[in-house]
């Protein structure tokens, strides 16, 4: 017997909905809660296996995270810089949470010590090595246990310093990302040089405005050159609120648009999240 989900037709659409929180955003808004100086309360998180696997992550580090899946939101005694050092290999067992691979990643080089870091079979198919070639040419040790260019892999935190470094700006934003979210914590400033045209520019605008949240700046010239000082310390904002998910919101938005009326609460025009330009295709239509 084939399962199967039957839709029946309705004439209009009409009510209120209120948006989950983007998955980017909750990652992004842990990892830099969790190297800031002093607590944050992230509200309006996304409850998922990526946000989980961030979670576990990071207490396995040695962060102090109290969640409350309730509210929705987590208090994070961030550490006021890089993770502690470890005493022993860390293994990172990530499932298949891209949001949080190459963040991490790229986190654990500025971290003392040695680390594993791995996920499910489908985890294994995920593209690293754009990022690891980048943290090897800043003198980051990284060795793959498996397919090259691909988790598992291990790492030997503590050497990054920052530099100067060229990445494909065709490839996937989280590489570029995983870069700035950490380079603001070596000890020199750093360049990286875009080659071609940079994909997905609203994720690296989320990227920025996230990390000025907290306290830390980068700057660009027209996404073709990014500068990052070095020694910066993430502050924390006291209060971080999860924008809703812009790309679900376009789902309801798209059924309004055919006929009907629907509020969508969580993420205004002023979003970080690129999806939120759907909303002004259907206001032209």
């Amino acid at each position: 017997m084939t399962d199967a989900l039957t839709l029946t037709p309705i004439e209009r659409v009409s009510g209120s909905v209120t948006l989950p929180g983007s998955k980017s955003m909750t990652n992004r808004a842990l990892l830099l809660a969790a190297v800031a100086e002093g607590e944050t309360l992230v509200t309006n998180i996304l409850l998922s296996d990526d946000t989980q696997r961030m979670l576990d992550a990071l207490a396995q580090l040695g962060v102090h995270v109290d969640i409350d899946q309730g509210l929705r939101q987590c208090r994070v005694l961030g550490k006021g810089g890089p993770f502690p050092a470890q005493t022993q290999t860390q293994t990172l067992q990530l499932g298949n949470a891209g949001t949080v691979l190459r963040p991490l990643t790229a986190m654990l080089a500025l971290t003392p010590g040695d680390f594993i870091i791995d996920g499910d079979d489908y985890m294994r198919e995920r593209p690293i090595g754009p990022l690891t070639d980048a943290l090897n040419a800043m003198k980051v040790s990284t060795t793959y246990l498996g397919a090259a260019g691909y988790p598992p892999l291990q790492l030997r935190g503590g050497t990054l310093k920052g530099g100067a470094l060229t990445l494909n700006g065709r490839l996937s934003s989280q590489y570029l990302t995983a870069l700035l979210l950490s380079l603001p914590m070596g000890a020199v400033r750093s360049t990286i040089e875009i080659e071609g045209e940079l994909v997905s520019k609203p994720y690296i605008d989320m990227t920025l405005a996230m990390m000025a949240s907290f306290g830390v700046q980068a700057q660009h010239t027209d996404y073709q050159r990014f500068t990052v000082p070095g020694n910066q310390r993430y502050q924390s904002p006291g209060h971080f609120l999860v924008e809703g998910d812009a790309s679900t919101a376009s789902y309801f938005l798209a059924a309004a648009a055919i006929r009907g009326d629907v509020t969508v609460h969580g993420v205004g025009r002023r979003s970080l999240q690129g999806d939120v330009a759907f909303a002004e295709v259907v206001r032209a239509m």
